[in-house]
């Protein structure tokens, strides 16, 4: 959760971008490979052939990148020979990837180990709400706390599509929460997540984050801090680490996005679609998990929404990041300016750390769905925010649904 500050966005509607990771097959990776052929506003579809026809396998499965785009990602300060073996580290400013069609992040196995998924801090930067200036347009009365609470073990059982993003930022490892959502294009075999703009994309002033990977049912028995310290991998992470091979957030955001106030909050989303660390069962994420959330982006408007649940790994004090919880209230309106949509705000006592987690509603048919994700919060912990999610959202969502349909 960034504390009363904009959100972090990419780019919409064909704007796509994607990981070139070795442990993808030559489709795939030829799809990642459009990142370097596809003009920003491109629907891709030409791109994605030509490269295609430039992607190939070896024998053993090995992928093997041809030269000239090599060359290519190299321009904006890629060496993939030299990124796994510590290049990611390097943030310097020319080399940090900006835009939707920069988006490079090869899977490194065994990075996350339960030592840095539980040493991962929050993004937040601790801003003050006096950063937010007046409200221009329609804000409810701030709404009494509402103390999160502890999602009963095994959270499988009970939130089956909560888990942790993870990343590498400048300032260090990072964590956020997210929920694994249905693909339309691949029903009953999702490996899209939906979180926080901000946990992949830094904003105006910065790029794309690094060794972005999403843990389904983090910590899923319930450990304490002290027994994680010993805990083994599968107990950390039981379904698996998944690699984002592709991230997806608003044009708001990433022109808009910044450190203090509440910039591009109302346009705070993210979809990162995902790929098994080490290849897997073959099965998809949602298959593992054994389930994904709809999301809706037509919910009904504020004052006809009785109740939003909120998930998240709550991060900073009083939390530790490693207990899963949930607030349960229901919203009022957050209004930034008087341009943005206005936002849903809940009493929640949760911190950094639940950035990026799902808020879920009976959408407009009656059911649970997905209708925002924590956004933003005040430094003295008490109350989130969310975007309400429209035609922008739901643009980002279909991209990414459409560049996977049929894989």
């Amino acid at each position: 959760m960034r504390s009363i500050r904009p959100s972090f966005f990419a780019r919409r509607g064909r704007n796509a971008s994607r990981s070139i990771s070795p442990a993808l097959g030559a489709v795939a990776l030829a799809s990642a490979l459009a990142l370097t052929a596809t003009a920003c506003d491109s629907g891709g579809s030409d791109a994605d052939s030509r490269a295609s026809a430039a992607a190939s396998a070896t024998g053993d499965g090995k992928i093997t990148i041809p030269d000239d785009i090599k060359d290519r990602l190299k321009e904006h300060g890629i060496d993939l020979d030299k990124w796994k073996n510590g290049a990611w580290k390097n943030w310097d400013k020319d080399d940090w990837l900006r835009e939707a069609q920069d988006y490079v992040n090869p899977i490194i196995e065994g990075l996350w180990d339960p030592d840095r998924m539980r040493d991962a801090e929050d993004p937040n930067r601790g801003v003050d709400e006096s950063n937010l200036g007046d409200d221009q347009g329609v804000t409810d009365p701030e709404p009494a706390a509402v103390d999160a609470a502890a999602v009963p073990s095994t959270y499988h059982a009970n939130a089956p599509e909560a888990g942790k993003v993870l990343f590498d930022s400048p300032e260090g490892t990072m964590v956020c929460s997210a929920t694994v959502v249905q693909d339309p294009a691949n029903p009953g075999k999702s490996n899209m997540v939906w979180t926080a703009g901000h946990c992949v994309h830094a904003g105006k002033k910065g790029g794309w984050y690094r060794n972005i990977a999403f843990v389904p049912s983090y910590n899923d028995s319930g450990l304490s801090a002290a027994k994680l310290e010993t805990a083994t991998k599968e107990e950390v992470a039981p379904y698996g680490v998944w690699w984002g091979d592709w991230a997806q957030t608003s044009d708001q955001w990433i022109e808009q996005g910044g450190q203090t106030g509440g910039d591009g909050a109302p346009y705070d989303f993210a979809v990162i679609h995902v790929t098994p660390e080490e290849g897997g069962s073959g099965k998809s994420l949602e298959e593992t998990v054994g389930s994904a959330l709809p999301v809706d982006f037509a919910a009904p408007a504020v004052a006809k929404v009785e109740s939003i649940t909120a998930t998240g790994y709550p991060a900073a004090a009083p939390y530790d990041g490693q207990t899963l919880y949930q607030c349960q209230d229901k919203p009022g309106r957050l209004s930034l300016n008087g341009t943005d949509p206005t936002m849903y705000r809940i009493g929640c006592t949760m911190t950094g750390g639940s950035s990026g987690g799902g808020w879920v509603a009976a959408g407009s048919d009656g059911k649970p769905a997905l209708v925002s994700n924590t956004s933003i919060g005040p430094v003295d912990a008490g109350w989130l925010a969310g975007p309400r999610l429209g035609e922008v959202a739901k643009g980002v969502y279909d991209s990414v649904s459409d560049k996977f349909a049929g894989q």
